[in-house]
């Protein structure tokens, strides 16, 4: 099994030979056991708190370079009549510690009917979609740091068995 553990820039990459798309959910586990879309079953390891991005590049022992994909999940796009809505609404899902893409006049976050209404009654569209969900990372997500050198995400187990939730044992 690959087992992918240094994220790479684009500039140090070779050709992307395989894709791993991912929902949030799954971006946002340290340890992670998947399947590429080649059907090469892979597993993540990453410090705690990291969060793959779409986009992101990953390589392991072999050299191969991953691409991250952020997969299609049920979301509701957020619109508003103007800027003032928009802003209360995003003002009540942060009260609400609730995970939200900020868009260009949207917002975006995981499909939840109690939030539906709620921000329905504030005065927002809200539409169901399947769409990648690349929430803000917050204040404190270390988000921003821009790193160029290839580095290892986390300490690489020697054997450590990585379980899926169908697994058996």
């Amino acid at each position: 099994m690959l087992t992918l553990h240094t994220k790479i820039s684009a500039a140090d990459a070779a050709p992307v030979s395989a894709r791993l798309v991912l929902p949030y959910e799954l971006r946002e586990k340290c340890r992670l056991r998947a399947t590429l879309d080649t059907g090469e079953d892979v597993a993540v390891f990453t410090t705690r708190g990291t969060v793959l991005r779409g986009g992101d590049l990953l390589t392991g022992e072999d050299g191969r370079v991953i691409a991250v994909v952020a997969a299609d999940e049920p979301t509701y796009k957020v619109t508003c009549a103007d800027a003032h809505t928009l802003l209360r609404c995003a003002f009540h899902l942060g009260n609400r510690h609730t995970q939200a893409q900020v868009g260009d006049g949207f917002l975006r976050i995981r499909a939840d009917a109690v939030l539906k209404d709620m921000l329905a009654g504030l005065g927002a569209v809200v539409a169901a979609e399947m769409a990648p969900f690349e929430p803000e990372s917050g204040a404190y997500g270390g988000g921003h740091a821009h790193h160029h050198d290839n580095h290892p995400l986390a300490p690489i187990p020697v054997r450590q068995k990585i379980h899926r939730p169908g697994d058996a044992g």
